[in-house]
């Protein structure tokens, strides 16, 4: 009989992207906010977690603390500043030894469980599982192949370095988590994934600091009109999460409506990233080449309160990515009572009930769009009341939860296999 028990301690790995980052520029988003939250729900049901990731600073500890049970270690590979995600793949043989160094400190045994995100980590974790001898969780969070059938104009594919090592992680992994149903499929019919390893477990939102609020003292933090109409997007501005169609339907609806000048503001909050660090000043180039300078507000990745204050002060919030794995914004919008435009892409169609806690676009054309934008515009209240109890359907403390219960039922497994007891404490 196999028993399932649950991990003492967890090694996460993130060698791209640290969770210490402020999500919203440069690589830090939506898996940054994924590893945190779930990182200290854990620690609160009494699983350490270690997460390591590599070193971007001289000034980074070698350990930090991110919360009581949950450490950050900053691993050395290659250097501090001028790597991108391109570059890692040389650096990941002196990342792995870094990892596997501070594990030979402790005793046989010290980790349960390697659970990789993204797949540069996935490539360490398959090492790391078969050294420790403990089962291999992954979480893509994006798909290469996913990816490049859904480029943005001008986007760059992704590399074939990066599909052959999604490839070998899928291959490898002892658990495989999509955040949807789709992503599950996608695993398993364009990387050949084993439907018995793949799990779906959708990611959550911070319900009790995304809740509705006074909109009009969140337009007074901004600076903004009451009476305004306030179109946001919030996340990483890169092509692939295409803020600019927000700006050409803005322009759309102004061609249309030109009276509509004197009260739209379209609030854009985030910074460079991916192939966006290129140009990084050609969304708001973009803006002045629409004739939007008066009405576009560029604000930097907002944390605590502001990113609350940006959610509640706007009408709607726009996510028009052409990918999308899940879309955290979505959620954290509706559960701040603001309905949600967004393309019908990735997961999208999941973190918004179209026609009920906002609308799905099924194109990026600024018609398609601004259509869509004066639609949900005419029954805002509507839609956001129902777009509450539809964040509520997600929590980070069922998404922990799930995790746990795969990261069980994949040690049990593995430990069958090897025909040794699992390292686990009993539930």
């Amino acid at each position: 009989m196999t028993f399932q028990r649950r991990p003492r301690r967890v090694s996460v790995l993130s060698v791209h992207t640290s969770p210490l980052e402020q999500p919203g520029t440069g690589d830090a988003g939506g898996m940054n906010v994924y590893i945190v939250e779930t990182a200290r729900r854990m620690a609160e049901r009494g699983v350490e977690v270690e997460v390591f990731t590599r070193a971007t600073s001289s000034e980074h500890p070698p350990v930090a603390e991110l919360a009581p049970g949950v450490l950050v270690r900053h691993i050395a590979a290659g250097p501090f500043e001028g790597l991108g995600k391109n570059d890692l793949p040389s650096q990941l043989c002196a990342f792995t030894a870094g990892v596997l160094r501070t594990e030979a400190r402790h005793d046989p045994g010290h980790y349960d469980v390697v659970h990789s995100h993204y797949w540069l980590s996935g490539q360490v974790g398959w090492l790391a599982r078969d050294r420790w001898g403990v089962p291999l969780v992954h979480s893509a969070h994006t798909l290469a192949r996913v990816k490049n059938a859904a480029l943005a104009d001008g986007d760059q594919p992704e590399p074939m370095v990066r599909v052959i090592g999604e490839d070998q992680v899928v291959a490898e992994a002892d658990r495989l988590i999509g955040n949807t149903d789709s992503e599950a499929r996608e695993l398993i019919e364009l990387y050949g994934a084993d439907p018995r390893r793949v799990v779906t477990i959708p990611p959550g939102v911070d319900l009790d600091r995304f809740v509705p609020g006074d909109r009009t003292a969140s337009r007074r933090a901004l600076g903004l009109a009451p009476d305004a109409v306030v179109l946001a997007f919030v996340g990483r501005i890169q092509p692939l999460k295409a803020p600019d169609v927000l700006l050409r339907a803005a322009a759309e609806m102004l061609r249309r409506d030109p009276a509509l000048r004197a009260r739209l503001v379209v609030l854009v909050a985030g910074g460079p990233s991916g192939s966006g660090l290129a140009a990084p000043t050609s969304l708001q180039a973009l803006a002045a080449a629409l004739d939007l300078t008066d009405v576009v507000r560029f604000l930097p990745p907002q944390r605590g309160h502001g990113l609350v204050d940006v959610y509640r002060a706007a009408d709607l919030v726009a996510v028009p990515s052409h990918n999308e794995s899940f879309g955290l914004v979505a959620l954290e919008a509706q559960a701040c009572g603001t309905p949600v435009v967004a393309a019908r892409v990735g997961g999208l169609p999941v973190a918004v009930d179209d026609g009920r806690s906002g609308l799905l676009v099924p194109g990026h054309g600024a018609g398609q769009w601004a259509d869509a934008l004066r639609a949900a515009l005419r029954r805002r209240d509507v839609l956001a009341a129902a777009a509450v109890g539809h964040a509520r359907r997600f929590s980070w403390d069922r998404t922990t939860e799930s995790l746990l219960d795969t990261y069980a039922g994949a040690a049990a497994e593995f430990a069958e296999r090897q025909g040794v007891p699992a390292g686990m404490i009993a539930l």
